[in-house]
């Protein structure tokens, strides 16, 4: 028998907005999701299914709840699709709150079940469909609505408006020409070869990796540029949420920014979520078969760079280093190779973590589930056990994650679990290790050179 035990969490996305929620809507949103969007796909898997349990042991939180029935991938769907379809959307308010949690906390929708599924069914795409039918609801974590509210008013993830951004970027500037001599931000440069488009965070938080990437970008030479309008975000919160109006709308004008500045390519953040949101479900929300321009994430840009010699590494780092392979990056696109080629080429010392590649545990972040506030913090530490045992068994000390959410939640597993261990971007990396020409170089007082 499963059990279905669960903490009390005090979040007014659920529990104040179930209240305003009448067994008619519930019924009419859950059938017209069914029903009207999601037809042939969710029949055959519902269809198909034997219940074999096979896909169990995919799952990071069945296996970090020591191994609880009702954590597995085929309890989740039945706990929820299922139930609704059996019961033809005629469920009471607390029944979608259950849903919800589920959906929205329980399932990072990696997709590494769907790996292990002798007949290939995708359990994310059935868990995003639970995430749609509550979101349409208003049914879901506080943090996470007002972070997809942020984007349909000031079109960022972190209410960053447009003339602050403009700010940041000039202050990023400033500081970069105390390391890079004659450093350059281009804005607005029509007919660049890249246009880099940055998580919200480096403009508001985060502001080094903004500075790394300008670094890594005058250093290799590149022909590049952002755009100071809207449309430089990268992020796109509002696909976590199952609001795919909005996440179209993002990224509309994410790709708008590229065709009116004439870019040949365009380069997201080291951000799993932002490359997924614009080459897959975002571009497939709006029509399109692929992205209509060229999209590519700092892992493989930073691979040609070092391949072509743009990038030199002038002293690799020392001590023991492994690697978090992101889902969206690497289960999903297969740059996993290319994420320990930079890796070894600027370390001494790498560690292999078991399994890998396309195989690897999900960090117990992703899909929004980073950007739920307080109250849920400590299903992270828990679900993230068995992340945090497998980096620990590698012996290494530094943890290269090239994604904001795996990043952010792995440094506070390590504080949590009290572990000898440091996270870091590949930007980071590269800029502690990458050699700086000499013509680039500030003066010996540290002051730049005139322009």
């Amino acid at each position: 028998m499963m059990k279905i035990h669960r903490k009390t969490v005090d979040d007014a996305g659920f529990d104040e907005t179930v209240k305003k929620l009448t067994p008619e809507k519930i019924a009419k949103t859950i059938n017209y999701v069914l029903e009207e969007e999601s037809a042939a796909r969710l029949k055959a898997y519902i269809e198909t299914c034997i219940h074999c349990g096979l896909c169990n042991e995919a799952c990071h939180f069945y296996i970090s709840y020591d191994r609880d029935p009702s954590y597995s991938p085929v309890a989740k769907v039945r706990q929820t699709i299922w139930d609704m379809i059996m019961k033809k959307g005629r469920v009471d308010a607390e029944t979608v709150k259950k849903y919800a949690r589920i959906g929205f906390t329980e399932c990072n929708i990696c997709r590494r079940c769907s790996m292990y599924c002798p007949f290939g069914i995708d359990i994310g795409y059935m868990m995003t469909l639970v995430r749609r039918i509550c979101g349409l609801l208003k049914v879901a974590p506080l943090y996470l609505q007002d972070q997809g509210y942020s984007h349909m008013y000031t079109y960022s993830q972190s209410w960053v408006a447009q003339d602050d951004w403009v700010d940041t970027v000039q202050f990023v500037e400033e500081e970069l020409r105390m390391d890079i001599k004659n450093a350059r931000i281009p804005l607005d440069k029509e007919g660049a070869e890249i246009m880099y488009s940055p998580h919200s965070l480096e403009a508001k938080f985060k502001t080094n990796l903004l500075s790394n990437i300008a670094k890594i970008m005058n250093v290799a030479g590149v022909d590049w540029t952002m755009p100071s309008f809207d449309g430089w975000d990268s992020t796109n919160q509002s696909m976590h949420l199952g609001d795919n109006e909005t996440m179209g709308m993002v990224e509309r004008m994410h790709f708008n920014a590229g065709f009116r500045l004439k870019v040949k390519k365009i380069v997201t953040s080291e951000c799993g979520h932002s490359f997924r949101a614009a080459v897959y479900d975002g571009s497939r929300s709006l029509g399109w078969k692929e992205a209509p321009i060229t999209y590519i994430q700092p892992t493989q840009l930073f691979y040609e760079f070092i391949r072509e010699g743009r990038i030199r590494i002038a002293s690799k780092l020392k001590g023991p280093v492994t690697v978090q392979d992101p889902c969206s990056i690497v289960r999903n696109r297969g740059l996993g190779r290319m994420l320990r080629s930079v890796v070894k080429a600027a370390c001494e010392d790498f560690r292999e973590v078991t399994p890998r590649l396309e195989h690897n545990l999900c960090c117990t972040a992703g899909s929004g589930v980073i950007n739920y506030g307080p109250p849920w913090k400590f299903l992270r530490m828990e679900g993230g056990r068995a992340k945090i045992e497998q980096l620990q068994a590698t012996g290494a000390k530094i943890v290269i994650a090239p994604c904001h959410s795996c990043h952010k939640t792995i440094e506070e597993m390590i504080a949590h679990y009290k572990l000898d261990m440091h996270v870091m971007f590949i930007s980071e990396l590269l800029v502690q290790t990458m050699e700086i020409p000499d013509q680039m170089q500030v003066t010996k007082s540290g002051k730049a050179e005139s322009l």
